[in-house]
């Protein structure tokens, strides 16, 4: 290097270079070749911590020169100048690193958090099981950026555990429908994953058509590419205990687990007891409380979901059945304006509702808690060490009625967990071991009478245990689950009420086995919900948009049957909204026919003046509806159908798409077997071609449903 004067920048450069060092000035040289020289043999040692520091300084420059330029008018260009960003040296990821461990990873797929519960729990015991195996717990939606990360990153898997839960018509969870749509439907891949020792269980209900649908397939689909199953697909059953199917699923995967984690030498297996899950609590003095969250106006995000939630204000509120009706099925309009929220029609909104008062007061008179308690919950030692990686996530700062009012659910049926975590709060030895019995294998039957066909609440289960008093970190972790939103199929279309999120919500009132009527939590706070239209103080509540699959044809031109009885109306009202957008604006329609049912005209035909209006202006061609309490014998949609039968094998010889809406358990199946029915009668099909038939309107996106 050679230069008129040296700065110590050009010294600094020649020397990460490893150029030869020249200085002009003999006064100066020998200071400066000594300085060099010692410079040179530090650098040299640790280049990259000397690319570093010399960045950092030429940063430093850079931003002063910005400065110096800004202040003398150079602000007042038209270019915009661009802040410069500091250097970030990521280190590398955990997958990454090799330290010769054997490693295990844990996906889960979950709507409510019990998928995910269950992972956590393999995952706790198998560490515990084998030590000098890494085990890794992933979200499957945080697994992968996008499709090639996917694939990328799960052929260097050795071993995996797949924990899916099945909702609705067979359709996977929010977190795991990016990973089952690239799963299911990418291309052939061959055996790719030969590598690869795997085990599914899956979460779902019997009481649905597709039960476990998401699990079966997965497990299918990973043995046809290579993978090596080592435990059975696992088919847990809500409808009975879910807890007793992963528990059996568990201990049949252990010997498998054993014959390729244990080593010779590892001490042998001891016992393994799951410690009651506890948060760490502070209690604050109401000096000390702090603000609780105010998501009146948003949340600081620009994408809502179930943990970013928008808390909309109640506009319109109003009964959609007569007064002569015993039931009652509520319309609601949520204000978006403003807020950034937007939908689709045929998507879902999730609704947060509050827990009724009268179910708050019960929970603290068993608790036997000041409801003013105001505390935080922390799920790390007051060291900042982790507690556990099984604890659910906290929730913001507030007093004991606030939490209990929008975070615990409180009137589902306790699981085995929670009837052990009470068992170890409750000072009458007698009730504590009638509930460790409940949760143990030998009080499997009585538990399953007891708590699940009485369908025992929370609630009534503490009542009957009145010694058993949880502290707060115990009863928000182990024993009251998490308040769930629930989803509800948006009743409108943002062609017509672009700032509005309608909602058509039957109320849930039953009487249990046990006597208890049941309220259910959202439709009764939707049913008293006090809207702005009619008070300042009106109602509100945190929600957020899920879409969905269920959608109009994009060719206006193409016939469709809407099958939708009670709320099941929902869906279709916001497609015969859009189709009204659209006839208004010039656009040409298919033919549309929509079949619903009530009981009784007089008493639950909801939005009856609004479907008049739909036929009159051709929105709708042909209205067909089935009153199941008026004449002699009950008549449901699917006579209806039959009764149409040619014409609606007319309009699906034609391309139509058909869209089912409502209850899953009776009407959908009975709809899908009048579907049946007339593809064999009407197409002269025997029963296999018709079936055949059916399942390929649903592969093809012509039969789609929207059913809990």
């Amino acid at each position: 290097m050679s230069s008129s004067s040296s700065s110590p920048f050009d010294l600094m450069s020649a020397i990460i270079k490893g150029e030869p060092v020249v200085v002009s000035d003999p006064a100066n040289a020998s200071a400066y070749e000594s300085v060099a020289a010692e410079l040179s043999s530090i650098l040299i040692e640790n280049r990259q911590f000397a690319m570093i520091i010399s960045t950092s300084i030429a940063v430093l420059i850079g931003c002063i020169v910005m400065l110096v330029w800004r202040r003398s008018g150079g602000s007042g260009s038209s270019k915009r100048v661009e802040t410069l960003k500091p250097l970030v040296i990521k280190p590398p990821s955990e997958d990454e690193v090799d330290d010769g461990r054997k490693k295990v990873t844990i996906f889960f797929g979950t709507q409510t958090g019990t998928a995910e519960g269950f992972a956590k729990a393999l995952g706790e015991e198998a560490k515990a099981r084998y030590e000098k195996t890494r085990f890794k717990i992933v979200d499957l939606d945080d697994y992968a950026a996008d499709d090639d990360e996917y694939e990328e990153k799960l052929k260097k898997e050795d071993v995996a555990f797949f924990f899916l839960a099945t909702y609705g018509d067979g359709e996977p969870t929010d977190n795991a429908a990016r990973f089952y749509k690239w799963f299911t439907e990418g291309e052939e891949r061959g055996e790719w994953l030969k590598n690869l020792k795997y085990g599914v269980f899956g979460l779902g209900n019997r009481q649905y058509e597709h039960f476990n649908k998401v699990a079966k397939v997965v497990d299918d689909i990973l043995v046809e590419q290579g993978a090596q199953r080592l435990v059975h697909v696992g088919l847990g059953d809500d409808d009975q205990c879910i807890e007793d199917d992963f528990t059996a699923w568990r201990e049949a995967l252990w010997p498998e687990l054993d014959t390729i984690l244990r080593e010779e030498g590892d001490t042998a297996v001891t016992p393994y007891t799951a410690a009651v899950l506890e948060y760490r609590v502070s209690i604050h003095s109401s000096g000390d409380a702090l603000n609780e969250k105010n998501l009146a106006n948003g949340n600081g995000h620009t994408v809502f979901d179930a943990q970013h939630p928008y808390r909309a204000n109640v506009a319109v509120r109003r009964e959609l059945h007569t007064p002569e009706s015993d039931r009652s099925c509520t319309h609601l309009e949520f204000d978006i304006a403003g807020s950034g929220l937007t939908y689709e029609t045929g998507d879902h909104v999730g609704v947060l509702s509050d827990n009724l008062n009268e179910t708050v007061e019960e929970a603290l008179r068993l608790l036997d808690m000041s409801p003013d308690t105001y505390f935080s919950l922390h799920s790390d030692k007051e060291d900042g060490t982790p507690i556990s990686s099984s604890l659910p996530p906290t929730f913001p700062p507030c007093n004991l009625r606030t939490a209990l009012t929008r975070y615990a659910c409180l009137l589902s049926s306790p699981k085995k967990s929670a009837l052990l975590a009470l068992a170890a709060h409750t000072s009458d030895p007698t009730e504590a071991e009638r509930l460790r019995h409940l949760a143990s294998p030998a009080g499997k039957d009585e538990y399953s009478k007891w708590v699940v066909e009485s369908q025992r609440s929370l609630l009534e289960v503490m009542a009957e245990f009145p010694s058993a008093k949880p502290p707060l970190g115990v009863f928000f972790a182990a024993v009251a689950p998490r308040l769930q939103p629930r989803f509800y199929s948006i009743s409108s279309s943002p062609k017509i009420a672009e700032t509005r999120i309608h909602v058509t919500c039957a109320l849930v009132y039953e009487k249990m086995p046990t006597g208890r009527i049941h309220k259910g939590v959202c439709s009764t706070w939707m049913k008293s919900a006090v809207p702005y239209e009619k008070s300042e103080k009106c109602c509100s509540a945190p929600i957020f948009v899920r879409q969905s699959n269920f959608k109009l044809p994009s060719d206006s031109k193409v016939p469709i049957i809407m099958i939708g009885p009670g709320t099941g109306l929902a869906p279709f009202r916001g497609f015969l909204q859009e189709r009204l957008a659209l006839v208004e604006s010039g656009v040409e329609l298919g033919p549309s026919v929509l079949f619903f049912g009530c009981r009784n005209r007089r008493m639950d035909f909801i939005y009856e003046e609004e479907l008049q209006r739909f036929l009159e202006s051709g929105a709708l061609l042909e209205l067909s509806v089935a009153f199941s309490r008026e004449g002699p014998t009950k008549e449901y949609v699917q006579h209806k159908m039959m009764d149409k039968a040619s014409d609606i094998w007319k309009m699906i010889s034609e391309g139509a798409y058909v869209y089912v809406c409502g209850d899953a358990k009776g009407m959908a199946r009975d709809v899908h077997r009048s579907l049946h029915t007339i593809a064999q009668e009407q197409g002269s099909m025997d029963s296999t071609k018709a079936e055949s038939f059916v399942k390929n309107l649903q592969m093809s996106g012509r039969y789609l449903r929207d059913v809990w």
